[in-house]
């Protein structure tokens, strides 16, 4: 798994959602941070760089539209337990974002971005996830107003980059 990466911060209200709807499970193992991943970056040393660039990208794009549609699952990810839970996310301007970060960055993997990218916020996984399918969920609706630099090896953001 990629060491770095482009995530998206949600609000309270969506992690409140997504953290609730995983107390209904009782196998599954629940997410204990709701973010969503935007772009992995991978284990380049030169990720500043990288950075810079999607600075450059991103400089005036403004907040972008975001809005929570339900719930749905990931029933073969490409790693890890199985089904995935997840809330939807729709927003096109997230998309654009996504296809731009991956003119700097090389998709990682073809099941994960590029044409197959989906916007989520991912519930729990494995064991009794499944059962989530299909719940109603939101409309949350909110503004992304910055994107954050995840560290996986550390676990914590190490840079963010407003989009106000």
């Amino acid at each position: 798994m990629p060491a770095y990466s482009l995530n998206v911060p949600v609000p309270s209200e969506v992690a409140r959602l997504a953290a609730g709807l995983a107390t209904e499970c009782l196998t599954a193992e629940p997410r204990e941070h709701h973010t969503m991943v935007l772009k992995r970056l991978g284990e380049a040393e030169d990720y500043r760089r990288l950075i810079g660039q999607v600075r450059d990208l991103l400089d005036g794009t403004g907040p972008i539209p975001a809005r929570v549609e339900g719930v749905d699952t990931f029933e073969a990810p490409p790693s890890g337990a199985a089904p995935v839970a997840y809330l939807d996310v729709h927003s096109p301007g997230l998309m654009n974002v996504h296809e731009a970060c991956c003119d700097i960055v090389d998709p990682f993997g073809q099941v994960l971005e590029g044409d197959e990218y989906e916007p989520h916020v991912t519930i729990a996984r494995g064991g009794d996830a499944g059962q989530l399918r299909g719940r109603e969920a939101g409309p949350i609706e909110w503004d992304i107003e910055r994107i954050d630099v995840w560290d996986a090896y550390h676990e914590n953001v190490v840079e963010s980059i407003s989009l106000t």
